[in-house]
């Protein structure tokens, strides 16, 4: 089955992706990574669910072990900068995250990579709220041996229907279907996709996932993104369809993305704040994680477009506005007319080495003058770390001293303007 499934098509890239030559370094909780500004940890958190006393959890480790900060990923996990390093801090950070639930299994914490439609069962856009998926999905994973070998880059997306976290790239798609009773499951991007009963889809993406592992041994290894296959665009559907016994082969053109998360502000059942540049203070996380607790929801909900939802049920209109205002108070954004929401950034100097620029300062500098057209990336360098997905506007800095503006649509770059970096 595999070898079949190995042999490349007449649609392959004519360029196939350029073999690794080295193992995947992506930190974690339990492998911290060397940065200017000290040791960096990445704590995955599935969903961007967590309770309170996970939240307080992550405050406290960042204030004894790091700079006090909370750093939001665009996968909506956490990260914390400015850590000692050393096997000492390591294993500090390792127990506290341990009693706090944050890691279930110290040979997943890497590959816990899910991002899930944070609005989901707070609204009535979705078609069915996926909180089953995530936490069904999430144990399926930790127990999954074949799992384990993912690299933490590997994405799964969980999506109530709205089309939200399909926008971002995932390597394996669970979307609920507008019927409420099935799910489709989408490996990368190809046109045929699984259909398969609700109950069924965690299980479901961790077969594609299991497949998917497979099928990157067979091809060398050092694979990391379902993209990166030299395969058939549908030929990892169709495997999987093989072990599923309900799944169905359907296919067809798949809704398109929406390609945004939530506005800040009210919502029906939920409030919605956005960090700028994903960046908390402890003064900021303290504050939103009080008003998870006052909401009587316990939770709050981390979005990969590095903001945060806390779901208020049954709280009354004018208690919600009481404590949306709080938010605001600590300077995170709630105004569903700010354009931060379209300002994304690098860490840049002086936390990055490898950056040439304070791009999160131009940052700001350029959004208060309405420089470019939203939403706008600033990049340190070339790597781009952080961009988001789809089209946007690209600002580079450059080692002549200039940043580089383009315009990316469609995946292409077109150069428009460069200025020199303050």
């Amino acid at each position: 089955m595999l070898a079949a499934m190995s042999t490349p098509s007449s649609s392959s890239p004519a360029t196939p992706p350029a073999a690794r030559t080295g193992g995947d370094a992506c930190p974690g909780a339990l492998r911290l990574h060397a940065a200017d500004d000290g040791a960096l940890a990445r704590v995955r958190v599935p969903g961007g669910v967590l309770t309170v006393r996970q939240a307080g959890a992550l405050a406290e480790a960042a204030r004894r072990l790091g700079d006090g900060v909370l750093h939001l990923t665009s996968r909506g996990n956490v990260q914390l900068r400015g850590l000692a390093g050393g096997d000492a801090c390591g294993t500090e950070l390792a127990a506290r995250l341990d009693a706090a639930g944050l890691l279930p299994s110290y040979a997943h914490e890497r590959v816990r990579n899910i991002v899930a439609s944070p609005l989901s069962g707070l609204d009535e856009r979705g078609v069915r709220d996926v909180r089953p998926w995530l936490t069904g999905l999430d144990a399926l994973l930790c127990g999954s041996a074949t799992a384990a070998a993912l690299s933490g880059r590997f994405l799964f997306a969980l999506d109530d229907g709205r089309g939200d976290v399909a926008s971002l790239g995932p390597d394996v798609t669970v979307r609920a279907a507008e019927d409420g009773r099935h799910a489709l499951i989408s490996p990368g991007t190809p046109a045929a996709r699984l259909r398969v009963p609700y109950e069924d889809a965690p299980l479901a993406a961790l077969t594609a996932a299991e497949t998917f592992v497979e099928a990157a041994r067979a091809q060398g290894g050092r694979v990391w993104r379902v993209a990166e296959l030299r395969l058939d665009p549908d030929a990892l559907t169709r495997t999987v369809a093989e072990r599923l016994p309900d799944a169905e082969v359907v296919s067809g053109t798949a809704a398109a993305p929406l390609a945004e998360g939530p506005a800040p502000g009210r919502h029906p059942r939920a409030l919605s704040a956005h960090a700028p540049f994903g960046r908390l203070s402890s003064a900021q996380w303290r504050e939103l994680t009080a008003v998870a607790a006052d909401a009587g929801s316990g939770e709050l909900r981390l979005t990969p477009w590095r903001g945060a939802v806390v779901p208020v049920p049954g709280v009354s209109d004018a208690h919600a506005e009481e404590l949306l205002a709080r938010l605001a108070a600590t300077g995170l954004i709630t105004d569903p007319a700010s354009p931060w929401p379209g300002v994304s950034a690098c860490v840049g100097r002086p936390g990055c080495a490898k950056s040439l620029a304070d791009v999160r300062a131009d940052a700001e500098r350029a959004l208060g003058q309405g420089a470019y057209a939203l939403p706008v990336h600033w990049s340190g360098c070339e790597r781009r770390c952080g961009h988001p997905p789809g089209d946007r506007t690209d600002v580079v800095a450059a080692g002549d001293g200039t940043y580089r503006v383009s315009v990316v649509s469609d995946g292409t770059a077109t150069p428009v303007s460069t200025f020199p970096i303050p």
